[in-house]
């Protein structure tokens, strides 16, 4: 078992409880433990914070970081701990600093089409809200009924609608942020164009909390799509469905998603959940069409003839809102799904172009055969990003291992077909042994000479994105 590192002394959890209020700062072990964790399945081992600070504005956390900065102390930020890469675990102990008490949104202005919420609103109740004023935030990572705006600044996450809309990086205008050392800086602004100095705001965007506290975000907002409908296009071989693919692209089609589900998630899904997937085919495509009511028959009705021309043995399209929210149940069901296999779910984030899905796909195949692990392929395949979802029970060291050189060996696949490691879920603890393959070493010079700028003391998220020592 590991535990933490560092102790906090009495003296200093003394001012942490003037600073945030006594019921604010958590330093018993039952508070602490669950803390330990976020969604990454890391096996045995503890790393437990020193204790657990739940912030409820910007001066609380400036003053937070200034005495852990003077004390060298980790700091860690989280939001609902749905990270899968490692994210917000506290390998060096320290403080976790919890953002959901700061869960407000600001404002909402239709007139310049944008928001400015706090960190620890979640991205389904910033949705919610928007869409009552005819507004539209397009970023959807799968966890976004718990995910909070904050982590998904954190890590840049996409989700399905990325093909069209772009993801989280698209919609940040502006951020304010507390720096290591307790300095409050703003960045970006109110407005779209904006090239006035280096873009620090985009250098936040997706740092994975190592180089600052995100406090307050403005997002960008669009006009909500008048009607959606969605598809689901069944398919014999991987080939044909990506064939469906590149020519839905080339048809000049855009839909709002295009993602994909292989066989053995289909089935691992109608195990648990009879949503009336085709167990039977070897893959499954799950599109979204959205625009004017005038329009959305027209995309859908070009996408089902290059679906059946590309090999499509059935296409089910929804009917209703309740019918297309039966169909992304079933897409969002993967994950849990796969989880009821066993203790352990591992989920990895490769992305490569779109030409190469298939060799992709294949090559992950062959690597899981050969070390006889359980796989459910899944991804965004409008945008190359593929999510094998890897059912494991990490007690079995041999599986654990054999896990670790089937990962290492995707990620290398990966590499070679003109991809990279990560395509949303960001590097974080897992994959920071292996993005001396995917960067240069004078990208890694550069990155690491920006956090010693922003973080001297290397007390923001560390031993978080670069390889460990």
């Amino acid at each position: 078992m590991k535990t933490q590192l560092t102790n906090i002394k009495s003296n200093i959890i003394g001012e942490l409880k003037k600073i945030a209020g006594k019921s604010n700062v958590l330093t018993e072990y039952e508070d602490r433990y669950c803390y330990a964790y976020d969604a990454t399945a890391i096996g045995e081992d503890l790393y437990l914070p020193d204790a657990v600070i739940l912030p409820e504005n910007k001066h609380q956390i400036s003053e937070i970081l200034k005495i852990a900065n003077e004390n060298k102390i980790p700091v860690i930020t989280r939001g609902a701990g749905t990270n899968l890469v490692g994210g917000c675990i506290p390998l060096k102990g320290g403080i976790i600093l919890h953002t959901s008490k700061m869960n407000r949104i600001i404002n909402i202005d239709k007139t310049n089409l944008q928001c400015t919420v706090e960190p620890g609103v979640s991205v389904e109740k910033l949705q919610q809200e928007v869409e009552k004023q005819g507004l539209f935030y397009p970023p959807d990572p799968a966890s976004l009924k718990v995910s909070t705006i904050g982590g998904s600044i954190a890590q840049s996450s996409g989700g399905p609608r990325g093909f069209k809309y772009g993801t989280t990086k698209d919609y940040v205008l502006g951020l304010e942020a507390v720096l290591a050392d307790g300095s409050i800086i703003k960045t970006g602004g109110k407005t779209v164009k904006n090239v006035t100095g280096y873009n620090l705001n985009q250098l936040l965007t997706g740092s994975e909390g190592t180089l600052g506290v995100i406090t307050l975000a403005t997002l960008r907002l669009i006009p909500k799509p008048e009607e959606r409908q969605v598809l689901l296009a069944c398919f014999e071989s991987i080939d044909e469905a990506a064939k469906a693919v590149t020519e839905i692209i080339s048809a000049k089609i855009t839909p709002s998603t295009l993602d994909i589900m292989d066989k053995n998630t289909m089935q691992t899904i109608e195990k648990f959940h009879q949503t009336g997937l085709p167990t039977d085919m070897d893959a499954v495509l799950v599109l979204e069409v959205d625009g004017f009511k005038e329009s959305v028959p027209v995309q859908a009705g070009r996408i089902m003839d290059i679906c059946r021309a590309s090999g499509a043995k059935n296409i089910r399209i929804s009917r209703s809102r309740q019918e297309a929210d039966e169909i992304w149940f079933a897409r969002r069901s993967a994950f849990g799904a796969v989880a009821r296999l066993n203790p352990n779910v591992l989920t990895e984030d490769a992305v490569v172009p779109l030409d190469k899905i298939p060799d992709m796909v294949r090559e992950i195949r062959r690597i899981t055969d050969k070390y006889s692990l359980t796989v459910c392929i899944m991804g965004h395949i409008g945008d190359g990003n593929i999510h094998p979802n890897f059912s494991l029970d990490l007690r079995d060291k041999d599986q654990a291992k054999r896990f670790e050189q089937a990962a290492e060996e995707i990620f290398n696949a990966a590499i070679f077909f003109g991809g990279t490691l990560s395509g949303e879920h960001g590097i974080g603890y897992s994959k920071s042994a292996f993005i001396n393959k995917a960067l240069g070493p004078k990208n890694i010079e550069l990155m690491k000479a920006i956090k010693n700028t922003f973080d001297p003391n290397g007390i923001l998220n560390p031993d978080k994105i670069f390889a460990r020592n």
